[in-house]
């Protein structure tokens, strides 16, 4: 297992060394004019500081078929907040209604359904071969090398074609509406080694996506984030009610702190630091949670405290050396401190995690620009937009770089 892990990693980091040979090519025959090059400012992707819970079981065996634990008022909050201007060809509260109503028919988790979507969308902002005219929210028939995949009339259709495949994989029972997934009597026909046999969503992992080496893990990062609680008097009480009356754990000192974190969001710097005393609290009782690691190092750069963030990202990556989010944080703080070949490194681990992360490859072409390695860092900003060409941000810094090349004077 541990054999195939590693091959794996080699393998995604020899897929984006292929990538980038078209373009590396190119990338040399560039003249770039100094002046325009001393003046450019590119623009900076931000990290992710959206907290994440304690999930109450074990991540690995967090079931397909369930109860969703998020409302879905819950969920049109977080995608609002991870994308305010969704792709889509409905509402935000639309989309998330039809992933309860399609969902919960089928007796899958709805929650985590559309979490899956998230990751597969870049929560509805798309990029890559699937458009957003589509309607297709789960990558279904997008093999790469520029097919796009199929298409749906409308966005329930999409939903329901989402929710079938998840059911191709997890149960051997028909769906009970009319199938209109075509690819699901392809799972049931020719995969026996996998129809009706994934219970859980880390089952997805290579099978869903490829290599996915966390497919199923990010899925349940995004859920859990999705389930934060909101700063009110009503959950602070709750909060110290709980701790005050039980023997307090882990769990009960970082829900306190992800209340505090959001009532310091709300503009007061003091419930942050309530916030980083109920992280360490949750560590003294358990130093190997991840979710009281995170948080921690979050808030450490909400309060612009960057070194002991760093260093808290260090304790998590120790703890987990395959969380996406922590390498992506920490890359983008070393660089703002001039670590550029340490903050290249942290993006590259993302690009072997992720595969396709274009603000990864947009914070790697920053890097090598501050380096003055111009050729490298045209070639990764080139990259970041053949991934997502709806990006915002990767398309400036394209724009930005290309108006650094050299033009031929007229004669």
């Amino acid at each position: 297992m541990i054999f195939k892990k590693i091959f794996s990693m080699v393998l995604a980091l020899l897929i984006v060394t292929v990538m980038l040979t078209s373009t590396s090519e190119a990338a040399k025959k560039i003249k770039f004019d100094k002046k325009k090059l001393a003046v450019a400012e590119f623009v900076d992707a931000k990290p992710n500081l959206m907290p994440m819970a304690i999930n109450k079981e074990n991540p690995e065996l967090i079931t397909i078929f369930g109860e969703p634990e998020a409302t879905q008022a819950q969920m049109v909050k977080y995608l609002n907040k991870r994308n305010p201007k969704p792709l889509l060809n409905c509402t935000a509260r639309q989309i998330v209604q039809l992933y309860y109503e399609e969902a919960g028919r089928e007796g899958i988790r709805p929650d985590i359904a559309l979490c899956q979507a998230f990751k597969e969308t870049g929560f509805f902002a798309y990029g890559g071969d699937v458009d957003p005219s589509q309607n297709n929210y789960c990558g279904l028939g997008a093999t790469g090398n520029h097919e796009p995949g199929l298409k749906f009339d409308s966005p329930q259709l999409g939903v329901r074609a989402h929710i079938q495949h998840l059911l191709a994989y997890t149960s051997t029972n028909p769906p009970k509406v009319e199938i209109i997934d075509p690819r699901y009597s392809l799972v049931r026909d020719f995969r026996k080694d996998i129809f009706g046999k994934v219970q859980y969503w880390v089952g997805l992992n290579g099978r869903w996506a490829m290599p996915g080496l966390t497919y199923g893990q990010d899925i349940i990062k995004l859920w859990q984030q999705a389930r934060m609680p909101d700063g009110s008097e009503e959950s602070l009480m709750a909060a110290n009610r709980n701790i005050s009356l039980n023997a307090p754990t882990a769990e009960m000192f970082v829900y306190r702190g992800l209340v505090y974190f959001a009532r310091g969001e709300e503009g007061s710097d003091n419930d942050y630091f309530y916030a980083i005393d109920d992280f360490e609290s949750a560590l003294m009782l358990n130093p190997k949670s991840t979710e009281a690691l995170f948080n921690l190092a979050i808030t450490y750069e909400k309060l612009g405290k960057n070194k002991e963030a760093i260093k808290t990202y260090d304790r998590l990556i120790e703890v987990d050396n395959e969380f996406t989010m922590a390498y992506y944080n920490r890359g983008h703080l070393k660089r703002l401190n001039g670590e550029y070949e340490n903050a290249i490194a942290d993006f590259e681990k993302v690009l072997a995690l992720e595969e396709i992360t274009p603000t990864a490859y947009s914070e790697i072409g920053i890097a090598y620009f501050k380096q003055k390695k111009y050729q490298e860092a045209y070639q990764y900003f080139t990259r970041a937009v053949e991934i997502n060409d709806r990006n915002e941000i990767v398309l400036k810094n394209k724009e930005i770089i290309d108006s650094c090349i050299k033009t031929k004077k007229k004669k």
